[in-house]
């Protein structure tokens, strides 16, 4: 297993087709989740101050589709949509997820997203698991600079789980 990250989340490869992530933070998983699923809060941290959101639909039930967009300071577009697999509130999430940017992968090849949020002492442990189709899409993710935008998005949720309490 190697590790990418030094920072405030951790960013481990922990297969050929997987990327681990996790983060800390100062509030219950309630809060946490809330943050990660409604549209007005989602706004304020995804563009990990790098642009500007542009969309964010959020159809939160099994079989609904979600797709974020914004324009990246350097005008362009970042989009990515995917659709919600399995909803424990609170607890786990499990979404598909395509980047717009390339072309579309076949039926079954898409990145697999789980979040899970876990409550100690009223911190919350995100924990995402990010799984590819190959390792090939693995790397790819990995050199796209994903962690830097990822790193910032986090600090930016973590900033506003505060203002929610």
């Amino acid at each position: 297993m190697s590790t990418t990250s030094s920072h405030s989340a951790t960013v481990t490869l922990p297969s050929d087709e997987e990327i681990l992530i996790t983060r800390e933070f100062d509030a219950p998983k309630h809060l946490v989740y809330r943050a990660y699923t409604e549209p007005e809060l989602v706004r304020q941290w995804w563009h990990a101050r790098r642009g500007t959101m542009t969309v964010v639909e959020i159809d939160l039930r099994v079989g609904g589709e979600w797709r974020y967009a914004m324009v990246a300071d350097g005008g362009q577009e970042v989009a990515f949509h995917g659709t919600y697999r399995e909803i424990v509130p609170d607890e786990r999430l499990v979404t598909t997820e395509i980047f717009e940017g390339v072309p579309a992968p076949e039926p079954g090849q898409e990145v697999i997203d789980t979040a899970t949020f876990a409550e100690v002492d009223g911190r919350t442990r995100l924990t995402l698991l990010v799984a590819c189709p190959s390792r090939e899409v693995r790397d790819m993710i990995v050199a796209s600079g994903m962690e830097d935008g990822l790193q910032d998005a986090l600090d930016l949720l973590d900033e506003l789980t505060v203002t929610l309490r």
